[in-house]
């Protein structure tokens, strides 16, 4: 007798880790349900492997039937990549389960984690063992290091180490055939053919499915220091950038920037962080100042910096952490922005990047734009200044319904931000992916020789359209 797929399923990973709405009492809203409750899915089932040799036999199985399969980690993505689409006929393989440090290798600096290990806990296991995994981003408690690895995501410290592609050094990976790849690789210099861990970071589960990573790891700071700058301008920010570069060198490593309304719905909706200097100036900075040498000098060059920013006037005001809890408190105010527009109500979320000389233009056209089309628009403005990438937020207009400006402005808010991204050389996805909120829109602003391209690596790599369908590509 033949066994169904769900049999054959539960067969490879246990009737506990298939789970199905045929249960009435399973509630899989948390894998159906995008992170932004935007949209909401529904699963033929949630399948839950335990080590990559279950991951080959899911996706050979799926295969065999014909059945698409939505690799999930975290669920914590922005661009509804991550989850089923409606039609009830879609697997997700959710990598939770696959969460263990495989090993560490203090003298090749590297550490080779499971795809459903959750970034802190790799933090964590990296301190423990006396060194630094500097990806950090607000998700970091849920997010895992293979859907960081899906997205390609950034954080709070691309400026000094990259995006987590520059961190990784080998993969482990299954194929859309069920094959696996034997990628986990420390090395620094392989030259033997075409870069296929790099085709992988950030394909967002559509060529195959990462199970394991080895990742870079960093000699722990002697010190690290925070300061929160007050500036005048976007012009000014970018100035204090260069400055920053300048005195600090590679010891910078966190600039955020953040405008007065982002932070106004900070103070609004959590009084108690506190947020300094906010209500006097346009825009504030985070800066961090990671050294090699010593607190004291540490405080001496932002001391420094501080000093002849604030002769040069990029600078109004500033105050530097005097300790590690007030460091963690000005960087909770940063990752607060995302949860304090969400408490306001729905907005229009943009991951852009642009040129850093060129975005205080972009900032001071693309506000007014908006203004113009949309009386009362609320800009809420914020990200990654030191790597030139913006989230470049709208929220409706005050006492406005969240719901109806959506319905009324959100396509003709994204056709107005993504050209003038395009019209200044940016593009339309920094760090969260394509997934299916933009997909029709990477026919209209990537290249087509490059859209080509990709559609011949996936015709190639899934001839089927089974891995993570109607993502990046449609």
């Amino acid at each position: 007798m033949t066994m169904t797929l769900l049999e054959q399923l539960r067969h490879i990973c246990g009737p506990a880790n298939v789970l199905t709405h045929e249960d009435p009492a399973t509630d899989l809203s948390p894998w159906e349900q995008d992170w932004r409750k935007r949209v909401t899915g529904r699963a033929l089932a949630v399948v839950r492997p335990g080590d990559t040799a279950q991951v080959v036999a899911v996706v050979k199985t799926c295969a065999a039937h014909q059945t698409p399969i939505v690799p999930q980690g975290g669920n914590t993505g922005l661009v509804v990549g991550g989850v089923p689409d409606s039609s009830g006929t879609q697997i997700v393989l959710s990598m939770t389960r696959m969460n263990a440090v495989r090993a560490i290798d203090p003298a090749n600096l590297t550490i080779t984690v499971e795809a459903g290990c959750v970034l802190q806990n790799l933090q964590v296991a990296a301190d423990k063992a006396g060194f630094l995994f500097p990806l950090s981003l607000g998700a970091e408690g849920s997010c895992t290091i293979g859907g960081n690895l899906g997205t390609n995501a950034g954080g709070t410290q691309v400026v000094r180490y990259g995006n987590t592609r520059e961190l990784c050094l080998g993969l482990e990976v299954v194929t859309a055939q069920g094959e696996i790849w034997h990628g986990l690789s420390g090395l620094r210099k392989d030259n033997t053919g075409y870069d296929l861990r790099n085709l992988m970071i950030g394909s967002e589960g559509t060529l195959g499915i990462i199970t394991a990573a080895t990742m870079k790891l960093f000699p722990q700071p002697a010190a690290q220091l925070t300061a929160w700058a007050a500036v005048p301008s976007m012009e000014a920010a970018v100035q204090l950038l260069g400055l920053a570069h300048q005195r600090l060198g590679p010891g910078l490593t966190g600039f955020e920037v953040m405008g007065q309304f982002a932070l106004s719905l900070v103070d609004k909706h959590f009084p108690q962080l506190r947020v300094p200097l906010w209500q006097g100036t346009p825009w504030c900075v985070l800066l961090e100042n990671s050294d090699s040498e010593s607190e004291s000098h540490a405080r001496g060059q932002f001391e420094s910096l501080l000093e002849a920013a604030l002769e040069q006037g990029c600078v109004s005001d500033a105050v530097v952490a005097e300790n590690l809890t007030q460091a963690k408190s000005l960087w909770h105010i940063r990752e607060s922005i995302t949860m304090a527009q969400a408490q306001e109500g729905l907005n229009i979320k943009h991951d852009i990047s642009i040129p850093v000389s060129r975005i205080p233009a972009f900032v001071a056209e693309t506000d007014a734009l908006l203004a113009q089309n949309v009386p009362g628009v609320r800009m809420v403005d914020f990200g990654h200044l030191g790597d030139g990438n913006l989230h470049y937020n709208v929220q409706a207009p005050e006492g406005a319904d969240g719901s109806v400006f959506l319905r009324d402005f959100e396509d003709r808010v994204n056709t107005w931000v993504f050209d003038q991204v395009q019209r200044f050389g940016g593009s339309i996805s920094a760090e969260h992916g394509v997934g299916e909120q933009k997909v029709h829109k990477l026919p209209i602003y990537k290249d087509p020789t490059a859209l080509a391209m990709m559609r011949a690596v996936k015709q190639a790599l899934d001839p089927h359209k089974l891995l993570n369908p109607g993502r990046v590509l449609g």
